[in-house]
Order: structure tokens, then C-alpha cells, then sequence
């Protein structure tokens, strides 16, 4: 578990004759047996960080309470210089290997969508993770698994079963049909957008082929949602907010166009003359 520093303990014990008395440091199960006192305090270099005191007297001075918190800073601070020798730090993750649980939260109304039709949905997202998926009626879903890389995966692929589209956002997504007016975009699962012609690049497009076709992967943003649900994407503006150019497709649409029209940047109709008569 990642820590913001080392924690190391100690147990201080007691062993009283009359008015004499002798504090143990990491006492052993048989001094506990005999003894008068088990003190366990664990701490940072910062300080005293949980304790438990078990008495089989009625009570100890103050001045040898003391003592023994002495005690126990002291071993406490050598302990802790010997683990910081090894590791003076957490480490940023645990094991791959490490059993791990991950629980995330959806609307209650997304259930179906994420078990999907007769369980198909989350079947296959156990079969091709190999995690264990949980989930609660409250919407609460729990992940079992001690495969990283497969949490990782089920987790992903949960989010984007069960996430909306976020207007401002860019997804990477796939061209699922193509028509004169733009391309529908498929940027979540089971959730389709309009890329219109218009959005698809930074100069004008003659033909939404020449930029994509169905079945081609492309980043797009989502512009807007409209009231009756329909979502408008936008790759222009996508790019724009990678950074990205798109100078090969600009120069390719050139090349393409027909002479007249990257002369004039419009084809005039050809007129045929009428013979005299």
C-alpha cells in the first residue's frame, strides 16, 4: 500500500519487583507472558502514529510512561533508518503480481448497458480480462484481479461502456457510414456522432472520401449535444486541440481536384455551341 512515509513499531514491556522495575525493548512472547506491561507504539520519524497499552497492574507512574515512550522513539528511529536503507520510499504501485481490488461507480441506469443482453456484455469483458466483476444495485462495480495490465483493460473498457459523451472532449473514435453531408463516427461503444463535411478539416472538402471512409479510425470532439440527444463531432477541431496537422490530406484533396478547380477554385460548366442554321 502506498504510504507518504515508513512506519515502523515497537513493543516496551514491564517487569516490576516491589519498588524496582525494568523496561524491555521488543519483548518476546514469554516476557509478555510474565511481565507487567506490553506497550505498542508505532510511528514516523514524524512521530507517534497508533498505540496500545495492556496493563496487568493498575496502573504505572507517569514517569515510567515516560521512559518507555523514550524507549520506543528510539528503537522506533533505528528501525526505521535500517528500512530506509533499503527503501526510503513507497514505491509508485504495487506488485503487478498483487492481488488488487478496484471499485468504481456508475448510474444505476447504465446496469443493463454494462451487463448487456442475457449477461453477453460483461461475459466477455471477464473472458477476454480474466478479472471478476461485481456489481451492486447502487451502481457500485468491484474488479478482482492480480493482472495489472488486465485491470487495467476491464476498468477502460467498463468506462466506456457506461461513460456520456462530454461536449469539449476528444475521443478516438471509428467511421461507421459515410454520406454526402459528413461521416457517423462511432466514439463510444454504441454511441454514434455526425462528423459534417464542414468539420472534417480545416479547408473546404469536396468529398467526405477524401478524408475517410468506413471502417478508418480518427480522433473527433464532441461540439454539442442537441436536445433530442444527437451529437455532433468535429475532427477539425480535434486536430486542432492534438496540435495536430493535416497537411498530407490538404495536399492529397489538391492533387485530386480537378485542374479548373485548383486554378479557380471552382469548375465552370462546359457549354456546347449550337451549329447555325
Amino acid at each position: 500500500v502506498p504510504l507518504a512515509r515508513n512506519v515502523a513499531g515497537i513493543s516496551i514491556g514491564l517487569v516490576t519487583a516491589g519498588d524496582r522495575y525494568q523496561l524491555l525493548v521488543d519483548i518476546l512472547g514469554d516476557e509478555d507472558h510474565c511481565g507487567d506491561m506490553d506497550f505498542k507504539v508505532a510511528g514516523t520519524r514524524n512521530g507517534i502514529t497508533g498505540y496500545q497499552l495492556d496493563l496487568k497492574l493498575r496502573g504505572i507512574p507517569l514517569e515510567i510512561l515516560r521512559e518507555a515512550l523514550e524507549k520506543a522513539r528510539q528503537a522506533r528511529l533505528h528501525i526505521l533508518d535500517i528500512m530506509d536503507g533499503v527503501i526510503d520510499r513507497p514505491r509508485p504501485d504495487i506488485s503487478p503480481y498483487a492481488p488488487r481490488i478496484v471499485q468504481i461507480k456508475i448510474k444505476p441506469e447504465k446496469i443493463g448497458e454494462l451487463i448487456g443482453p442475457g449477461g453477453k456484455t460483461i461475459r466477455r469483458i471477464t473472458e477476454t480480462t480474466g478479472v471478476q466483476i461485481d456489481i451492486e444495485d447502487d451502481g457500485t462495480v468491484n474488479i478482482y484481479s492480480s493482472d495489472k495490465a488486465a485491470m487495467d483493460a476491464a476498468v477502460e473498457e467498463i468506462k466506456k461502456i457506461t461513460a456520456e459523451a462530454e461536449p469539449g472532449k476528444v475521443y478516438r473514435g471509428k467511421v461507421t457510414a459515410i454520406k454526402d453531408f459528413g461521416a457517423f463516427v462511432e466514439f463510444l461503444p454504441g454511441k454514434e456522432g455526425l462528423v459534417h463535411i464542414s468539420e472534417l478539416a480545416d479547408f473546404r472538402v469536396p468529398r467526405v472520401e477524401d478524408i475517410c471512409r468506413v471502417g478508418d479510425q480518427m480522433w473527433v470532439k464532441c461540439i454539442s449535444i442537441d436536445p433530442d440527444g444527437k451529437i455532433r463531432l468535429s475532427r477539425r477541431a480535434a486536430l486542432a486541440d492534438r496540435g495536430e496537422s493535416d497537411d498530407k490530406k490538404r495536399e492529397a484533396v489538391r492533387d485530386s481536384a480537378p485542374r479548373a478547380d485548383r486554378r479557380s477554385g471552382t469548375r465552370r460548366p462546359s457549354r456546347s455551341r449550337s451549329r447555325r442554321r
